[in-house]
């Protein structure tokens, strides 16, 4: 698939995830084999506004390429100046995000609020293609409910708008993250439109991955699977090409995957932001670890990123039969 001047064969995406894929996050995903990682989604109004936070998280660094920065808005103009204040951060290419569910983004006619409104929608998409040299790709869901799944004409839409690639998270607005994606949908979408079409939704194995591109989609986004597993790309790509699992990590490889990805953070974001809001990942670090309650219990109060990588590799040299490099 093509977006732009990038080419891709079955590639897997890191999608983006608002408080989630920071830059460290991304840097950690795309050493694990992800080929293409999406900013957190970010405001139009802020961006424009060169709102600091909004700023911070459309910034990307040459390691992560190729990446997309996504933005979402109502407003046609804000959206058109958000893309070129993004295009001026130098990123491979621009997303869309219209498929936010989140009631208040809604409220304002935001993300998924433009699959009740197609007009505009079909009007966002065209500005932000006209404000940008970079290549414009849209990401949203199936429809607003059950009873609307306009995700058909959504395709063939923004295609003659001008979008180079279509993701679609197989899920409605209502839905938000319940129930079962409907991955029934890709196939019909991929035969109405000639766009490159990314799968989302519910991907938390390699054999899903496989699954998915057995629909007929050209390349698959991976979300909440990579927040507790941010290796699955690699053994993804592994099962892909061997039709084998690689074994899942060990307890020290865990940790030390961990450990990096916290000096990650520090490095990006300081002490302060880059140790508190790290603390989401270590439950996905630790799950199914051996006697972890009382370590993330500990790691949960320390506040010093040296004491917490000492806390991390004495829990290691406390397990038995646990050989520390």
């Amino acid at each position: 698939m093509n977006i732009g001047t990038l080419t891709f064969e079955r590639p897997l995406a890191l999608a983006p995830m608002e408080d989630v894929t920071d830059t460290a996050f991304r840097l950690m995903c795309k050493r694990m084999g992800a080929d293409i990682v999406y900013t957190e989604f970010t405001s139009s109004e802020a961006i424009i506004r060169d709102i600091p936070k909004a700023i911070r998280k459309i910034t990307v660094t040459e390691e992560e390429r190729p990446v997309a920065i996504q933005i979402f808005g109502g407003v046609e103009a804000s959206m058109e100046a958000a893309a070129r204040k993004a295009e001026s951060l130098n990123p491979d290419f621009i997303d869309i995000n219209c498929g936010c569910w989140v009631k208040n983004h809604v409220a304002r006619g935001e993300g998924a609020a433009l699959l009740k409104d197609l007009s505009l929608f079909e009007k966002i998409v065209q500005s932000t293609v006209r404000a940008t040299h970079l290549p414009v790709t849209v990401k949203t869901r199936l429809g607003w409910d059950e009873r609307s799944i306009v995700i058909l004409d959504v395709a063939k839409m923004v295609e003659q708008a001008g979008a180079q690639a279509l993701t679609v998270h197989c899920r409605t607005r209502s839905q938000a993250h319940s129930g079962q994606a409907d991955w029934s949908w890709l196939e019909k979408i991929k035969k109405a439109t000639s766009l490159p079409l990314i799968g989302n939704g519910d991907i938390m194995t390699p054999e899903d991955v496989k699954r998915m591109f057995e629909t007929g989609c050209d390349g698959v986004m991976i979300g909440r699977g990579a927040i507790t597993n941010p290796w699955i790309f690699r053994h993804a790509k592994y099962f892909l090409e061997t039709g084998r699992r690689l074994p899942e990590p060990t307890m020290l490889e865990r940790i030390e995957l961990c450990i990096e990805h916290l000096k990650l953070s520090v490095e990006q974001n300081g002490i302060r932001h880059g140790v508190i809001p790290f603390r989401k990942y270590y439950a996905g670090y630790l799950k199914g670890l051996p006697n972890v309650a009382k370590l993330r219990s500990e790691l949960m109060r320390l506040v010093d990123m040296d004491k917490i990588i000492d806390c991390l590799r004495q829990f290691c040299r406390m397990q038995p039969n646990t050989h520390w490099r």
